[in-house]
């Protein structure tokens, strides 16, 4: 059994958005970093690929232009709920649709471009002694780091290594996702609510069209199949049925991801910096996860140099201040998230709800501002 040791200022576990954003943030200023991936890029993932535009100055200040890539403007909002009725609204940032598999690519050229290293790997084992993380692989390597970030996304086996509190509770939703060609606004992003869930859709580069949805998992296993589930309760929703009925799958079979959990998460986890959906995740139905997980990465990057950079700092304060500037950021925005889709779980009071945003469209925005942040200051 041959044995690999490497030394890094920096070692990424998982190479997601907020893993990717690190390793560019970091190598950009002369750090060393490993990013250590289980999939190889592209990759398509269960996402609703809409972003919101405050974290394009962010994306800017990493070189990274989303429209060079073919990403739509977004600036229209629309919701529907289960007795389809419509409301429309104007985005009051605006933001823009680009696909994960698109933007992972771009995003991990770049940080290869950046000198990061990329390993496809799978990390089995996180140990901190001696204020050093010895990081050891399924291909039996073993790399040394100052610092260790995780973002290895919703759930892993890791998080049950670590015995994170979340990972010991049910995590009853499941998160379907197609690619589809047919007719749909270019601008908008619409949330339509089905009985036991919602579906975002809008559009991504290349004209196509994002058909993302989340439901409980009780709901769907009552059904043979996705095509039997969609057929009796999807398709409830008038909007969605002429959406999927209309259009040609890009895809050759729906993607899927189960036990999604939307548990509150420590932001530091055994003196890792946590990021992305592995610090957090915000309902779907409020949008915006991707847009937090980007943003979670300037945060982390910037205290990691400052930490890395100056001889005088503890990792204690280190870890303090990133829990509460994440908390500070992210906490409301999460708890918002929280509230709004468990009331629109409730049909009747997603109704009511909807009647009065119909007769005050003023409104609408004012929520969508509670899940969305302000643009990012550098």
């Amino acid at each position: 059994m041959s044995t690999e040791n490497s030394n890094y200022d920096v070692v990424i576990i998982g190479g997601g958005l907020a893993g990717l954003c690190n390793a560019i943030h970091l190598s950009k200023f002369g750090k060393s970093v490993l990013l250590i991936e289980k999939n190889s890029y592209p990759k398509h993932k269960v996402c609703g690929e809409y972003i919101s535009n405050e974290v394009l100055p962010y994306l800017d200040f990493l070189e990274i232009n989303p429209f060079d890539f073919g990403a739509v403007k977004i600036d229209n909002f629309q919701l529907s709920t289960t007795n389809n009725k419509l409301i429309s609204a104007k985005l009051p940032l605006g933001g823009f649709g680009i696909s994960r598999y698109q933007l992972d690519f771009i995003l991990s050229e770049k940080a290869k471009e950046n000198g990061v290293k990329i390993l496809q790997d799978t990390v089995l084992n996180i140990n901190f002694k001696d204020d050093i993380f010895n990081i050891e692989t399924k291909e039996n390597s073993i790399f040394k780091s100052k610092i260790a970030i995780g973002a290895f996304g919703k759930r892993s086996l890791l998080d049950v290594k670590m015995e994170r509190s979340f990972i010991k509770k049910k995590s009853p939703y499941l998160g379907v996702k197609i690619h589809v060609k047919g007719n749909f606004q270019e601008d908008l992003v619409a949330l339509h609510n089905f009985k036991g869930g919602y579906c975002g859709v809008s559009k991504v580069e290349n004209d196509a069209i994002n058909l993302c949805y989340i439901t409980s998992f009780s709901s769907f296993k009552k059904y043979k199949n996705i095509d039997d589930f969609q057929e009796n309760v999807v398709f409830k929703n008038i909007f969605l049925k002429e959406m999927f009925q209309n259009s040609k799958p890009i895809f050759e079979q729906p993607l899927s991801i189960s036990q999604i959990s939307f548990e509150t998460k420590k932001p530091v986890e055994k003196n890792m910096i946590m990021c992305g959906d592995s610090a957090g995740m915000i309902h779907p139905l409020c949008g915006n996860g991707m847009s937090m997980a980007i943003q979670s990465a300037q945060i982390a990057s910037k205290l990691i140099l400052n930490y890395l950079n100056n001889e005088n700092s503890s990792r204690k304060e280190l870890e303090n201040t990133y829990i509460s500037t994440w908390n500070k950021q992210f906490s409301w925005r999460l708890k918002s998230g929280h509230f709004i889709a468990k009331l629109f779980r409730n049909d009747k009071i997603a109704n009511i709800l909807l009647q009065i945003l119909s007769k005050m469209p003023f409104l609408l925005a004012i929520i969508i501002k509670q899940t969305h942040g302000k643009s990012i200051k550098l």
